[in-house]
């Protein structure tokens, strides 16, 4: 190992994806993968005992999912990079995973070469979105359409959810009166947070009772 390798953790709970991905790193000059791990806990575990410079972590696992791994890890080692590699696209995963901190999202699809850029990349302190996720994300904050009410930059599921957050329902009742599962309507929060630019839940809350949302 030369001492400017990139020093890489991997997690992901299958694990003839782990094994591909460690295989493929382990063939690139430049890059040592130092940790592999199935999990969200151990991943938070080995960052603590490893120090790498980038995890590479996937978003759906049981337990603790990537994206409060990479929250809890950020928190507590803003040094350490993390790239979320998924098989998930979707504006809500990708804003919850922007505000837990992470500096990366690629689709499972990406070209190998693109994943090995962007592990450099995120190293070297640069944000590296898929060309597609890229796209998204700014058309969020750029879309001009015109607004149909309040919040243009919400879709019709985060507005509904934003106004039963100003009604003070904690998320499982929200998704119990959705039929959602609990996790997705903790990342459409977390999207929304984001979207709003607002530091926290209460926040939140706030502008959209400002706006006429929520019960009387």
């Amino acid at each position: 190992m030369n001492e400017q390798d990139v020093r890489v953790v991997i997690v992901d709970d299958h694990r003839i994806v782990l094994d591909g991905l460690a295989l493929l790193l382990d063939s690139v000059d430049g890059i040592d993968v130092v940790g592999e791990t199935t999990s969200g806990e151990q991943a938070i575990v080995l960052a603590i005992e490893l120090t790498p410079d980038v995890i590479l972590m996937d978003i759906e696992m049981p337990g603790i999912g990537g994206v409060e791994a990479t929250r809890q890890i950020t928190a507590a080692h803003p040094d350490i990079a993390v790239v979320m590699l998924t098989m998930y696209g979707e504006d809500e995963f990708v804003f919850a995973a922007l505000r837990a901190g992470a500096r990366g999202y690629l689709l499972k699809g990406a070209q190998q070469e693109d994943v090995v850029r962007t592990i450099g990349a995120v190293a070297r302190g640069d944000a590296v979105f898929g060309p597609d996720i890229a796209r998204r994300v700014l058309r969020t904050f750029t879309d001009p359409r015109p607004a149909s009410g309040p919040f243009p930059q919400l879709t019709d599921r985060e507005r509904e959810i934003l106004a039963l957050l100003a009604n003070g329902w904690p998320n499982s009742r929200i998704a119990r009166h959705l039929v959602l599962s609990t996790k997705t309507v903790a990342n459409n929060v977390s999207t929304i947070l984001t979207k709003l630019q607002a530091p926290d839940r209460a926040a939140a809350i706030v502008q959209a009772r400002r706006a006429g949302l929520g019960e009387p």
